[in-house]
């Protein structure tokens, strides 16, 4: 890894791909369920103060997948009343989701600037492409360490093995809550929008980093 001054920690769904926000939405829309049951579940499980939730048991790898599947599919109703199929749910529900080609090309480039890259995921039974393991020097996976984000402890594990001072440090994450509690160790944080803007933010922050926003 040579001795980088400075290390790029991103995360995978909807920084490296298209918006998984987008995908939900076009699963949701091709089979009929109801939007309000499953946002509404979703933000019980996401609020649970308890580990118990089932979100915080698929993320830390606690929960198989298709366990997960068989109690949000249970929760689920379409329009016409009819039940939700919870084989192969979540395939469905991210199939929509696309590699981000520039967001892919800009850890190349910032690689090449001579910084250090992590990538830091929480897992939802995901297969991740390959081509990732030569993107990156550090991989942390949820499912795979037993913690999520955003605790704390799983952004002490990647910047400790990175073995760079969490200052030097900038994460890069789509929901606000996940960049909030990186920000809180001492890294600096970027709310990803676009590549475009995150390329911009990466070039303001980092001046050294100027060359990966051309």
């Amino acid at each position: 890894m040579g001795d980088p001054q400075h290390a790029l920690v991103l995360d995978y769904g909807g920084v490296l791909t298209s918006s998984v926000t987008a995908s939900v939405h076009q699963w949701l829309t091709s089979e009929g369920i109801e939007p309000e049951g499953y946002h509404a579940v979703l933000r019980e499980w996401y609020d649970s103060a308890t580990r118990d939730s089932p979100v915080h048991r698929l993320e830390s790898g606690l929960l198989p997948a298709v366990e997960f599947e068989q109690l949000l599919a249970a929760r689920l109703r379409t329009g016409a009343g009819r039940a939700v199929r919870a084989d192969g749910l979540l395939t469905r529900m991210f199939a929509g989701m696309r590699p981000d080609p520039t967001m892919l090309g800009l850890v190349r480039q910032t690689r090449a600037a001579g910084m250090a890259t992590a990538l830091l995921s929480n897992s939802w039974g995901n297969t991740y492409p390959a081509e990732l393991a030569e993107l990156f020097e550090v991989m942390v996976i949820s499912g795979e360490v037993g913690l999520r984000k955003p605790d704390a402890a799983i952004y002490t594990l990647v910047v400790e093995q990175l073995g760079i001072p969490a200052t030097r440090c900038v994460f890069v994450d789509d929901l606000p809550f996940n960049v909030d509690a990186a920000v809180a160790l001492g890294m600096v944080g970027v709310r990803h929008v676009d590549a475009a803007t995150t390329r911009a933010e990466l070039a303001r922050l980092f001046p050294t980093l100027a060359e990966v926003a051309e």
